[in-house]
């Protein structure tokens, strides 16, 4: 019997398993928590066929171990490619990643491409993982693969019908050595294609602009500036293909220059699946925002809370930071060994009152009082409950603030994930504000 080992029993590695198993393998799942130790684990490498490793396993002495064997280190998005290619699936791949901006486009994307008629999920970072939804056996048109930099970085034959990239700013320094080594990950999304696929490409971002040779597809060009040397660009506030107006940005239910980069991406791909300009109008006119995405939570009298639990980086809460200039901030989390710098000069010049929170608080706390921030208006209350609890006590329903909780960073300190994060956060203000 086909055997595999699966390191990792969270979303992705549980998928991995179930499709391994569909797939006739026998099955070693391990988890230091939850299954066989990575230790005991060490004494059963002999004889595998594959190592699946999870996206959010660092490289242990296991890993490290398994590939001294010579053993084939792989992620599960590889190997539901490899499966797809065994049952000749018809469903065409959509792979998108970035720093910011890919839960939007992955769940819009396939939104639209099911408003248009097509039968299209969602997958990988976003989850859902790929092997459990290969398992269902469901026929599908298309898959829209939201993926990380960590579950890029063991793909080796993976080849999307459209990949895309849509930003690259600092994030998981913790885990790489530096930018350049986590810009270049992302790279993988594309690196087996060829120019009978497509890559879309943002000329507005430098760093992809300069990484230019590393993609081997089509290119199809967006920007959101008025350059007709693109295909997609904006002219006077139309979204044009080749100078043709497509849509009337003043139109679009999704606000924000970060959400019409969003939406160039969108637009690229569903004209690539053949998708009119009355359904696209259609759709984008009317879509709803994200959850945990600048989402109004309530109303307590005069003050509004806002949740953007998805920022998960500094240049995520950026956006919203700015869009709600001379709030109350509550920020912090996880500390992913990032240039906090840039976080604290947004709340010097757009941040009225700020709580941190979480293992990077008492970095942040320090930072910003070596600046001309008003030392009163710094709080330390280490999580969410207690920060809602002040500003209960401190503010008054008449006071004219909005409360926007943006940590700059990721959730893991505290909270399962972003989805979590949030939810407690909307849960917190409506008990403690609903009352």
């Amino acid at each position: 019997m086909k055997k595999a080992m699966v390191f990792g029993a969270g979303v992705s590695g549980l998928g991995g398993k179930q499709l391994l198993e569909k797939m006739g393998y026998e099955v070693i799942l391990v988890d230091d928590k939850s299954a066989i130790s990575s230790k005991d684990a060490m004494n059963m490498l002999e004889g595998l066929d594959f190592f699946i490793k999870s996206p959010g396993v660092p490289y242990t002495e296991l890993v490290i171990e398994a590939k001294k064997k010579n053993i084939e280190v792989i992620d599960e998005i590889e190997l539901c490619y490899h499966y797809m290619l065994e049952c000749k699936s018809n469903a065409k791949i959509i792979a998108v990643t970035g720093t910011n901006g890919k839960t939007t486009t992955t769940t819009k994307i396939t939104e639209l491409l099911n408003y248009a008629g097509y039968k299209a999920r969602y997958a990988g970072n976003i989850g859902v993982s790929l092997g459990s939804l290969l398992s269902s056996d469901e026929k599908l048109d298309y898959i829209v693969l939201e993926l990380s930099s960590f579950q890029l970085e063991n793909v080796k034959k993976f080849k999307p019908f459209i990949s895309m990239i849509i930003n690259l700013t600092p994030d998981h320094l913790a885990r790489y050595k530096d930018e350049k080594e986590y810009y270049d990950t992302k790279f993988n999304i594309c690196k087996e294609q060829d120019k009978s696929e497509y890559f879309i490409f943002n000329t507005d971002c430098k760093e992809i602009v300069e990484r230019k040779d590393m993609i081997p597809a089509s290119l199809v060009s967006i920007t959101k500036t008025d350059n007709r040397e693109c295909d997609y660009q904006v002219i006077d506030g139309k979204l044009c293909y080749h100078g043709e107006e497509i849509l009337e940005c003043s139109k679009l239910s999704l606000k924000g220059q970060h959400n019409l980069e969003n939406i160039l991406f969108i637009v690229a791909t569903a004209k690539l699946c053949n998708i009119t300009n009355e359904k696209l109008q259609g759709f984008l006119y009317h879509t709803n925002p994200l959850e945990h995405r600048m989402e109004i939570v309530m109303d307590y009298g005069h003050i509004r809370f806002i949740n953007d639990s998805k920022a998960t980086n500094i240049d995520s809460s950026k956006f919203a930071i700015e869009a709600y200039d001379k709030c109350v901030l509550i920020c912090g989390g996880y500390d992913k060994g990032l240039e906090w710098t840039p976080l604290i000069d947004l709340i010097n010049s757009h941040v009225s009152e700020v709580y941190f929170i979480g293992d990077i608080a008492q970095e942040l706390n320090s930072r910003l009082k070596k600046t001309s921030f008003n030392p009163d208006k710094i709080h330390m209350l280490h999580d969410v409950r207690n920060t809602l609890l002040d500003i209960k006590e401190r503010f008054d329903k008449n006071d004219n603030i909005t409360v926007l909780f943006s940590p700059a960073t990721s959730s893991y300190d505290q909270f399962k994930n972003f989805e979590e994060r949030g939810r407690v956060y909307k849960e917190l203000v409506r008990d403690i504000f609903g009352r």
